[in-house]
């Protein structure tokens, strides 16, 4: 029974560190990418094929944009462009302080976030809406939400 809790422990322990690195190595990929010229970043950018080919936005049409305003602090903007990113972004933060939380205080405090399925369902339903709103405005509506984010996001 022991052997059970210490290899289960291992792995969250692995987990926690990945969940540090991992986020940490994105961060600074995205930094330098961000610091190349103009003309060298449209060679990595490829178009949404779905969106090319259909003229309907795909469910994550917008998200590196968000990922890339919320990396500048503005969680609205984000919320606004994708607003999964900013879900997830708000789950990975309460888990690493949580869990960090729980780790330095010797598993004193079982502060820890544990998994339940309708994080995932609430984030499906997030996605789903986003594609729905932003599919509705334009072929209904005839507005391009993303363009006018834009158009906005240059203004600041």
């Amino acid at each position: 029974m022991g052997q059970i809790f210490k290899k289960r422990d291992r792995v969250e322990d692995q987990m926690f560190v990945a969940g540090i690195w991992v986020p940490l190595v994105m961060f600074f990929v995205f930094w330098g990418f961000e610091l190349l010229p103009d003309r060298a970043r449209e060679v990595f950018l490829v178009p949404c094929v779905f969106h090319s080919v259909t003229g309907f936005y795909c469910p994550g049409c917008g998200g590196t944009r968000a990922v890339a305003v919320l990396l500048e602090g503005n969680v609205f903007a984000s919320v606004c462009y994708h607003p999964i990113v900013a879900y997830a972004a708000g789950f990975y933060v309460w888990f690493m302080a949580s869990h960090a939380a729980e780790r330095l205080s010797g598993c004193r405090l079982k502060v820890g976030l544990l998994f339940r399925s309708w994080y995932l369902y609430v984030a499906l339903a997030i996605v789903v809406l986003n594609f729905f709103v932003k599919n509705f405005a334009l072929l209904v509506c005839r507005i391009d939400l993303l363009q006018l984010l834009d158009k906005a996001h240059a203004l600041i």
